[in-house]
C-alpha cells in the first residue's frame, strides 16, 4: 500500500496499514514529517529555537490519537502537561471544570464562574440542558451565532466565541452549529477527562511523527521524504504511485495537492477538494525574561481591531524557555489581510495590556509565523470530500468528510479509517515500548 502524505493523518494509515501486516511505503514532499502539526528550527539574532509551527491543544477526549500514540511508544502522561479543563483569563475569572462525572462538573463549573451574573449561569445551564436532550443535534443550516443568540452576550463573549473559535478556527458568525454541538458533545459530556487539557510539554515533532517514523522503520516499512508525487494512475484493479504499483493507495495530502492529483480520475471529487475555502492562524512567539504567567494557558479578550489574540501559552510551563510565550491568533483572515507587522504589534500591545502585573520585563518579538492554510472554514452544512475517491483509492486529512472540524484527533481517525477499508487483517505487530 501506498501513503501520500505524512502528516497526522498519513502517519495514521501507514501505522494502521502496517499493524494489520500490509507492506507500506511513504511518500511526503516535505524533507520531515508531521505536516502542518511539526517542530520548526527558528533563527532569531544568535540563538537558534526550537518551536512548533502552531500550538496545538489536545483534549482527553482524543482517544484514537492518545492510543495511536501509545502504540508507536510516545508516552502521553509525559508528553502532556494534563489538566482540568480552565478557560480563565488573566484575571483569573473565567470557566474552570473541576474533576468527576461530566455533567456535574460542567454544572459545578458554571455556578461557580464569578464573573458572571446568576442569572446568566443558570441560562447557560438551561440551554446546555436543551442541547443534551436534543442530543445535540441541530438545523445543519445555522451558524453557533444563530444558535446561541439567546444567550446573555458575557457568555457568548467570554466562552462561546474563544471556544468557538479555538474548536473550529471559524468565528461563531460562520461556523457550522452542527459540529460545534457535537465538539462540546465529546469534549464536555463523554466521560470523564474527556474535557480535560492536555497542553504539549514535548514538541509537536516528538509526539507522532518521529515515534512514528522510527516504529514504521522497525517494521519494515519504507520512508520516503523529499518526495513529490507528480501522478497517481489506474492500473488493472490496481495504482501506480510515482510508476511504482501497490494494490491500494491513501492520498493524505492537503486537499490542493489532492484536488490536482484527483482531477483526471475523478473530477467530482476533485472539484469538492479544491471548493475548500481556508482559515489561517498566526502565531506570535515573544520573549518577556524572567515571566511566568499563572497559568500555563490564559484567555485574552479579542477583537477585529486591536486585540488580535485568544489564547496565550507560557512555554516555560510547557518544556520550553522559561519567558517565552506564545501568542495565538485563531480566525486570523482580517489580521492576515493587514499584514505580519500590523499584526505582530497588535499583539504585542495588547499582551502588555492584559499581562501587566505578570510581566517581569518588557516582551520582545521572536518570531511571527502564520499558518495560511491552518484549516478548513467549517461553515454550516458544508459538502465535505467523501474518504472513497475511486475502488482502492482513498483519501484521509481533517477535512474528509466527518463529524469533527480540522483537529489532530480528526485527522488521526481519517487515516485509520483509509487504512481500514477493504484490507483483511493479516498480522498484527505489538506495540513499541520504550
Amino acid at each position: 500500500m501506498a501513503v501520500v502524505g505524512a502528516g497526522w493523518a498519513g502517519l495514521a494509515a501507514a501505522v494502521e496499514a502496517t499493524q494489520r501486516g500490509h507492506e507500506v511505503a511513504l511518500f511526503e514532499m516535505a524533507a520531515q514529517l508531521g505536516g502542518r502539526a511539526r517542530r520548526v528550527d527558528i533563527q532569531a539574532g544568535d540563538a537558534t529555537w526550537e518551536l512548533d509551527n502552531g500550538q496545538h491543544i489536545l483534549i482527553g477526549a482524543y482517544q484514537e490519537t492518545l492510543r495511536l500514540m501509545r502504540l508507536v511508544g510516545a508516552d502521553p502522561q509525559q508528553a502532556f502537561l494534563r489538566t482540568p479543563l480552565r478557560l480563565v483569563g488573566p484575571d483569573g475569572l473565567g470557566l474552570s471544570l473541576p474533576p468527576g462525572a461530566p455533567v456535574l462538573a460542567f454544572a459545578r463549573g458554571v455556578l461557580g464562574q464569578r464573573g458572571w451574573a446568576l442569572t446568566d449561569r443558570l441560562r447557560l445551564l438551561a440551554h446546555a440542558g436543551g442541547w443534551m436532550v436534543r442530543g445535540f443535534r441541530c438545523d445543519s443550516a445555522i451558524t453557533v451565532a444563530q444558535l446561541t443568540a439567546a444567550l446573555p452576550a458575557c457568555i457568548r463573549q467570554d466562552l462561546i466565541d474563544p471556544l468557538c473559535v479555538a474548536a473550529l478556527n471559524t468565528p461563531a458568525t460562520e461556523a457550522s452549529a452542527t459540529v460545534f454541538l457535537r465538539v462540546l458533545r465529546d469534549a464536555l459530556f463523554s466521560g470523564p477527562g474527556s474535557a480535560d487539557l492536555l497542553l504539549p510539554k514535548w514538541r509537536l515533532s516528538e509526539l507522532l511523527p518521529e515515534p512514528a517514523a522510527a516504529w514504521l522503520g522497525a517494521a519494515g516499512a519504507r520512508i520516503e521524504l523529499s518526495t513529490r508525487v507528480t501522478q497517481i494512475q489506474p492500473d488493472g484493479a490496481a495504482w501506480k504511485v510515482n510508476g511504482q504499483a501497490f494494490d491500494h493507495v491513501v492520498l493524505a495530502t492537503p486537499p490542493a495537492e489532492a484536488s490536482r492529483l484527483t482531477a483526471a480520475l475523478q473530477p467530482a471529487w476533485a472539484q469538492a477538494a479544491a471548493a475548500l475555502r481556508y482559515e489561517p492562524i498566526v502565531t506570535v512567539y515573544a520573549q518577556s525574561p524572567g515571566t511566568r504567567l499563572p497559568e500555563p494557558m490564559l484567555l485574552l479578550k479579542s477583537d477585529e481591531t486591536q486585540n488580535p489574540a485568544q489564547f496565550v501559552f507560557d512555554l516555560g510551563q510547557l518544556g520550553g524557555p522559561e519567558g517565552l510565550l506564545a501568542l495565538v491568533v485563531s480566525g486570523a483572515a482580517p489580521w492576515v489581510e493587514r499584514g505580519a507587522e500590523v499584526t505582530t504589534a497588535a499583539s504585542l500591545l495588547q499582551a502588555q495590556a492584559a499581562l501587566q502585573a505578570c510581566l517581569k520585563s518588557p516582551l520582545r518579538v521572536v518570531k511571527h509565523l502564520t499558518e495560511k492554510r491552518a484549516t478548513f472554514r467549517c461553515t454550516p452544512a458544508l459538502a465535505r470530500p467523501s474518504g472513497l475517491i475511486a475502488p482502492g483509492l482513498f483519501a484521509a486529512g481533517d477535512y474528509v468528510e466527518g463529524p469533527y472540524p480540522a483537529s489532530l484527533e480528526g485527522a488521526v481517525r481519517s487515516g485509520l479509517a483509509a487504512a481500514r477499508r477493504n484490507f483483511t487483517v493479516k498480522t498484527v505487530l505489538p506495540a513499541v515500548r520504550r
